[in-house]
């Protein structure tokens, strides 16, 4: 053998003949984990930041159209139920008796009234009054200069109810309070006798005025006595008006309870502001004889669109509104930027593209309504019978979320509009991505501190499996992995590959096969049999003196299997034998073997038991319902025939190359026999049975056995009777 000394001349030789190969200069392992785990880690917190942003914003930003919307529905169904009940409320004032009486006595007060003549003193102030009050007051109210004469009643009977019921008072507030003004005409008669109705009609209502006009298109009545009082809206100087159209429109129609809604429009003597109006026939004896009129309610249309100013209450935060657009594009409600702050609306407005003096009158008259212009798809959708949610400037130059609609109120052609400003409606979005932003940011901090310290974890193990790996290479089992230091990837690959080739494995896999082998054995043979044939014992026999053998054939499933598939058939059998299985573990009765249609068992076999005969039985008479129940839940007829017969056993193991757990002896023998000579199903037990068995079992003769002792008695058990398990 040669020497294992070298000396040192011949290592230098040696090194400087064959250089050592050197490693080229790379990452570790330890690196390698750490750039893995900080990149994935990283750009997976930066990816999850993305999407939850984006699916934040779209989700924020259906749920605020969401919102924008069910609230335009809202609104827009207040406002109908408004109209719906001032339709109501006009009709049926108009169907009432004192409607119908106060019309014709307003008419005929008013006939009477033609033949009287002012004094000129008196016509004069009338005249006066148009020229100092009336027309100051609307050429400020309109911007348009304005010429009282033209205004100025000519017929004797306006000119005298002007006289005494409008030009007296300074407000339209005093005019309404009075009930008669002691001329001692019929007509104030009929005032001083109706008018209380009609004014608390009109303040609890709401209404701007109420207004009586005759069959000739006389204003015959007005609650708080404007300048229309007395006109004749045919040929008088409002008979372009939107209230002349409507009278004439419902006279026209000459239906009794029909409502003509006429849209708002600018009234003169509401002194320029817009007036809407509802009106509807008086009829008295199947005649119409004149026209109710209501000057719709403004302060109530605002109050719903504006759910009486409380905006935040109502979901629609710092700059959400609703309102009502005509066919015009004009407002039918009232700014809620005027309401907050009348200073902001107007120069908003006008930057927004309205005229200075549009929205110079709109905070002058305290109301939108019909001088704010709303222009852009969200109206034109809504005109065009559309509904819907769009993002679009508004009219005050804010970008806005916008949920549009038309309204359902006979032809007036409104439509909806629910707005709020995207600013404020994805302000919860900001919140969010700083929310995000600092999360992910702190997520990124804590993933780069935790990629530390798990590339040290994953790396010591790596070292410590490497000499784990050639301690089970040089023949150790069971070795434990210490701490260690780390080493390269190609190390610990060796080493995995030498610990798979190590003997532990091996011997882990042989004991697995034992278990495996021991398993199947004691499936088929008891447990000291099984002991006897693992030691390699040729003649493997048990004899027992007392031992029950039942044989139990189910009858009618080969007949029943003919119509089966033979998976099928196998499949029902196996699913009976589970049962049967079950049953026997519970009655402590041992399987020996089964056949097709065939379950042999014992009981005292493997364990001795004094009481076999009544486990086998009850055994038996469990399996007859077993089978019995199988059968009315398949719709089939499945039966028992079983043989029982007590005494000596003996059991063993036969072959060696195929192996076969067996038993014989006369007591199987016998029972056997008492099974076989039988066709009728039922359970069969011979005397040395019976003889042991309780009186509870109820037992009927079934005839005899020969056998080489003599003959023997046969018993059929009687199914029918209470078992207690063993």
């Amino acid at each position: 053998m040669e020497s294992d000394d070298v000396t040192p001349a011949a290592v230098s030789s040696e090194w400087v003949g064959t250089p050592r190969p050197r490693r080229r200069a790379g990452l570790s392992i330890y690196s390698i984990l750490l750039i893995m785990l900080l990149s994935v880690s990283v750009l997976s917190s930066i990816v999850v930041g993305v999407i939850g942003y984006l699916n934040g914003t779209q989700a924020l930003r259906a749920i605020a159209t969401e919102k924008l919307i069910e609230i335009r529905e809202n609104r827009a169904r207040e406002v109908t139920q408004l109209f719906g009940t001032i339709e109501n409320a006009v009709r049926l004032s108009a169907m009432n008796e004192t409607s119908k009486q106060a019309a014709v006595a307003f008419a005929d007060g008013f006939q009477q009234l033609e033949a009287t003549q002012l004094p000129a003193d008196q016509a004069e102030d009338v005249g006066d009054y148009y020229d100092d009050t009336f027309a100051p007051v609307l050429t400020d109210a309109t911007g348009q200069s304005v010429d009282g004469g033209a205004f100025t009643p000519k017929d004797p009977a306006a000119e005298y109810l002007q006289y005494h019921y409008v030009i007296p008072y300074d407000s339209w507030e005093d005019a309404i309070q009075v009930d008669d003004a002691g001329d001692g005409s019929a007509w104030s008669a009929a005032h001083a006798k109706y008018h209380e109705y009609y004014r608390a009609m009109t303040e609890l209502q709401q209404f701007e005025d109420v207004l009586m006009i005759d069959t000739e298109g006389n204003v015959v009545y007005t609650a708080f006595k404007g300048v229309d009082l007395g006109t004749n809206l045919l040929d008088g100087p409002y008979r372009l008006s939107n209230l002349a159209d409507a009278y004439r429109e419902v006279m026209s129609r000459n239906i009794v309870g029909d409502v003509v809604l006429s849209d708002f429009a600018s009234y003169s003597p509401s002194v320029g502001a817009p007036a809407g109006w509802a009106v509807t026939p008086i009829e008295v004896d199947d005649q119409i004889v004149g026209a109710l009129a209501i000057e719709l309610p403004i302060d109530r249309i605002n109050e719903v669109m504006t759910v009486g100013g409380q905006w935040q209450d109502n979901g629609l935060g710092e700059t959400g509104e609703t309102y009502l657009v005509g066919r015009d594009g004009l407002m039918r409600s009232i700014s809620r930027e005027l309401t907050s702050s009348p200073q902001d609306y107007q120069a908003a407005a006008v930057a927004a593209g309205l005229s200075p003096a549009a929205a110079a009158l709109s905070v002058r008259n305290g109301d939108t309504l019909l001088q704010q212009e709303i222009v852009g798809d969200a109206v034109s959708r809504a005109q065009s019978g559309e509904d819907g949610a769009l993002v679009e400037r508004d009219y005050l130059g804010r970008d806005s979320i916008v949920a549009y609609g038309p309204v359902d109120i006979d032809s007036l052609g409104w439509v909806v509009v629910a707005q709020e400003s995207v600013e404020e409606a994805m302000a919860p979005v900001e919140d969010f991505t700083r929310n995000l932003i600092l999360s992910t940011a702190a997520m990124i901090i804590f993933v780069c501190l935790l990629s530390l310290v798990l590339a040290q974890i994953f790396v010591r193990p790596l070292r410590r499996l490497k000499l784990a790996a050639q301690r089970i290479a040089a023949g150790d089992e069971g070795v434990q992995v210490d701490a260690g230091s780390s080493d390269e990837l190609a190390d610990v690959a060796s080493a995995f590959n030498d610990m798979s080739r190590s003997l532990q494995a091996k011997s882990h896999l042989i004991e697995q096969q034992e278990k495996a082998n021991e398993a199947l054995i004691l499936s088929f043979m008891p447990e000291g049999m099984a002991d006897r044939y693992k030691h390699g014992d040729e003649a493997i026999t048990q004899d027992n003196d007392d031992v029950t053998v039942i044989f139990a054939d189910i009858v009618g499933f080969e007949e029943i299997a003919l119509a089966m598939s033979s998976e099928e058939a196998v499949t029902r059998l196996n699913d009976l034998i589970r049962v049967f299985d079950e049953a026997a573990e519970r009655f402590g009765v041992e399987r020996v073997r089964t056949t097709r249609q065939s379950y042999v068992a014992s009981v005292g076999l493997g364990t001795p038991r004094v009481d076999n005969a009544r486990r086998a039985v009850e055994f038996a008479i469990e399996l007859n319902t077993i089978l019995e129940r199988y059968s009315a839940q398949q719709g089939v007829e499945l039966g028992l025939r079983a043989g029982l017969d007590s005494g000596q056993v003996t059991s063993g193991l036969i072959g060696r190359a195929r192996i076969v757990y067996d038993m014989w002896g006369d007591a199987v023998n016998l029972a056997y026999r008492v099974q076989g000579d039988y066709d009728e199903a039922g359970i069969y037990i011979t005397q040395r049975v019976a003889d042991r068995l309780p009186d509870t079992i109820t037992l009927q003769p079934a005839g005899e056995v020969d056998t080489k002792s003599g003959s023997q008695r046969v018993w059929r058990v009687e199914t029918a009777v209470p078992v207690v398990e063993g």
